[in-house]
Parts: structure tokens; C-alpha cells; sequence
């Protein structure tokens, strides 16, 4: 019998696991999906928040969190804290990157498989050192061929994730996107942690770090003042039907200057104006 238990608290922390992930995700969508309306100066901000969204609570919290359910029996486990800490930071910015890769390139074949490459990875070493950070009286050996496939999916959910914030936008889609983004990530951590094998010691040695329920509060806190913050910036920001809309009339503007839309002339044919609208005869 093995000594791992990956669902220590059953279904519960796959569960909510999950539930973050597409949380995360969708929140990750929406922003990149007003990243796309603006200029390429605002896109930054935008695009940030969701490198935050996505590499911070749609992968490592759902990580973290489903870490929670992770037990060996016959030895505690302990997490060096600053190994933890940078497997966060890892996520998110090589999220950031994948996300500021694709924007300069936009659907550029070369681009887009660059950055799904180059964040795939980087979220693949983010779970496996975030696994080294975990401290516990045993032998740690890892099955070469899991330890592959997890890899190949951590790219290829990172490539289906950056085409996403490329064309999808609308609440369905983007939901129907983040749920889709949720199930790859969650199956991303559960092969690499089913590529881990362990040996307990006979004699335990000594364990150090923090406890898993030591993170717990900070996690909680950080990353819900962090999703209230940019929930609020979508809140108050135009939305993206306007920002279209906005869009649409600055190009028809900047055409008008340009003079490449010359007014409507001919038996039939109605003059119009910078908002594409008719203009009726005068009234006298």
C-alpha cells in the first residue's frame, strides 16, 4: 500500500481546487478581454491584473489548495517558506510573460506556441518547486514518463489558455473558456503528483518549515483582497461593449480624417455621419 494520500479530506479539496482555478481563470479572461479594446499603454495594466489572476489564484492557490489534501502516512510535512513563496511569484510572472508575448505578436502562429511553450514550463516548474518545498521524514523519487505528460499538458493548457485571452470575449464564453482552463490546470497537478513516489524513514529525522494551515490565513486574505481589487477595476471601468463602441468611433474618426470615407453621393444614397448614422433632410 503507498504511503501518499492525495485526497486526505476526500473530494473536497479537488473540489474547491477546481471551483478556484475557473475562478481565477474567468477573472484572468475578462481583464485580458478589455486588454484587447485599449491602447497598447493601458493593455499593460490590464494585462498585469490578469498575469495576477490567472498564475496567482487559477494556478498556485489551486495548487496550494489542493496541496491541502496531500498527506504520507508515517511523517508530517512541513513547506520551506521561501521556496513556496517563489513558486508563487513564478507563476505569475511567467504568465505575465506568455500574456505580453502573445499581445506583442497577437495570433501569430510563432508567437502564440512561444508563449505556451515558455509559460507551460514555467508553470511546470513552478508545481514540481513547489513540491521540493515540501519537507517530511522520507525518500522522494519521481516517475520520469508522469513527470513528461504533466509537463505536455502544463504546455498545452498554457497555448489553449493564451489563444483564449486572444479571441474569446462575452460572459458565456469566457465562462464556458474557464471552466475548460480549470479542468487542465487541475489535471496538470494531479499527474505531477501522481508522478511522485515515497519511501518513509524508519528513523524520522527532524522537520522543518510551516504548516500547511499556517499559509491557509495569508493565502485566503491576500487573494481575496487581490480579486475584490480587480473585480472593482472591472466594475468601474468602461465595459467592453462601450470600449467597442469607443473603438469603432475613434477608427471611423481617424478614417474621416484620412480621408478614406468619402460622403455618400448619389440618387438614393443618405449622407451619414462620424457615428455611421443618416442624416435626414433639414427641417426648416
Amino acid at each position: 500500500m503507498s504511503a501518499i494520500d492525495h485526497y486526505a479530506y476526500g473530494l473536497l479539496t479537488p473540489v474547491v481546487a477546481y471551483v478556484i482555478s475557473s475562478v481565477g481563470s474567468m477573472l484572468g479572461l475578462l481583464l485580458t478581454s478589455r486588454a484587447r479594446l485599449v491602447s497598447v499603454k493601458e493593455s499593460r495594466y490590464w494585462l498585469t491584473g490578469a498575469a495576477v489572476a490567472i498564475g496567482g489564484t487559477g494556478i498556485w492557490t489551486m495548487h496550494f489548495t489542493a496541496m491541502m489534501g496531500f498527506a504520507v502516512h508515517g511523517t508530517a510535512i512541513r513547506y520551506d517558506v521561501p521556496l513556496t513563496v517563489g513558486s508563487a511569484i513564478i507563476a505569475i510572472v511567467v504568465v505575465a510573460a506568455g500574456l505580453f508575448l502573445v499581445r506583442l505578436g497577437g495570433e501569430r502562429p510563432g508567437f502564440l506556441f512561444g508563449g505556451g511553450a515558455l509559460t507551460g514550463l514555467g508553470v511546470a516548474g513552478m508545481h514540481y518547486l513547489g513540491m521540493a518545498a515540501m519537507n517530511m521524514s522520507a525518500h522522494v523519487s519521481y516517475d520520469p514518463l508522469l513527470v513528461a505528460a504533466s509537463v505536455l499538458i502544463a504546455v498545452a493548457a498554457a497555448t489553449t489558455a493564451l489563444w483564449f485571452t486572444l479571441r474569446v470575449h462575452g460572459a458565456l464564453r469566457i465562462g464556458g473558456a474557464a471552466l475548460v482552463m480549470g479542468v487542465a490546470v487541475t489535471g496538470m497537478h494531479f499527474t505531477g503528483m501522481h508522478a511522485m513516489a515515497v519511501e518513509v524513514h524508519q528513523d524520522p529525522v527532524p522537520i522543518t518549515g510551516a504548516r500547511p494551515i499556517d499559509f491557509m490565513l495569508p493565502v485566503i486574505v491576500g487573494i481575496s483582497m487581490i480579486t475584490m481589487g480587480l473585480l472593482l477595476a472591472l466594475v468601474l471601468s468602461p465595459s467592453e461593449r462601450e470600449l467597442r463602441r469607443e473603438r469603432e468611433f475613434l477608427d471611423r474618426l481617424q478614417r474621416h480624417r484620412d480621408g478614406s470615407v468619402a460622403p455618400a453621393t448619389g440618387e438614393g444614397a443618405p449622407e451619414v455621419d462620424l457615428f455611421g448614422t443618416p442624416r435626414g433632410p433639414a427641417v426648416s
